[in-house]
């Protein structure tokens, strides 16, 4: 059976600015990151969960933070400014158990458990997945000065989204070279477009939706009034 290490990254992704993170906005009062961890406890497949801060806001993010997480068992960890500079931090601290490392964007909150399933059950089976997001729309080519140059289908094109889960050994490669996996390493695999990335306060409404759209989970019911007690 496959183990895990979760790691959550506070930065923002490849591609976006260092603004564009979201995982500090609040829903209902708390910062979305909160959410994005939850996906990950009570997992018996999952040893170890690390949230990586920037290296200069690491004391505030303890004190905010680590006692809420630490009652979880979540590991509060300081790291670059950048996410593969936050993938490097937590390059010695992988647990020794974990076969697979899960990498999150603290920012994603609403992942639906089926798509968790998913990318868990097939991580044996390569090296790199990466969960992706269908295209809705044409998409336009803009050169320098923004002047529209081509269309494109969205059909040729997927959004990458996270989780992500490495096999352990490509990971450790990934984290102490910093060098980022070619795509053709990555198999993807089709999430759901209720995943999708809170970039600032104004995409919450988006996520608040998304969230209660998300499938449950299907709770066994316990077999007797003992074992509901147990429970």
């Amino acid at each position: 059976m496959s183990l895990f290490s979760v790691v959550i990254l506070t930065a923002a992704p490849p591609g976006q600015s260092a603004e564009a993170g979201g995982a500090f906005v609040k829903l209902d009062g708390r910062e979305i990151l909160y959410k994005s961890v939850e996906l990950f406890l009570n997992r018996e497949n999952v040893k170890q969960i690390q949230v990586v801060f920037a290296q200069d806001s690491l004391d505030e993010a303890k004190r905010k933070f680590g006692p809420h997480f630490g009652f979880s068992g979540v590991k509060v960890v300081g790291g670059g400014p950048k996410w593969v500079d936050q993938i490097h931090a937590v390059a010695e601290k992988i647990s020794a158990e974990a076969t697979h490392v899960i990498v999150h964007d603290a920012a994603r909150p609403a992942v639906p458990y089926t798509d968790l399933e998913a990318i868990m059950d097939a991580a044996g089976k390569q090296p790199i997945l990466g969960l992706a997001t269908p295209l809705r729309a044409t998409l336009v080519e803009l050169d320098e000065g923004e002047t529209p140059m081509a269309y494109h289908s969205p059909a040729n094109f997927m959004q990458l989204a996270t989780p992500q889960v490495f096999q352990r050994d490509r990971f450790l490669k990934f984290a102490t070279t910093k060098a980022e996996p070619h795509p053709s390493e990555i198999k993807l695999l089709k999430g759901s477009p209720l995943n999708v990335r809170v970039g600032s306060g104004a995409d919450i409404s988006l996520a608040k939706a998304m969230l209660s759209m998300m499938p449950k989970p299907k709770i066994k019911a316990p077999n007797s009034p003992f074992e509901e007690a147990q429970w």
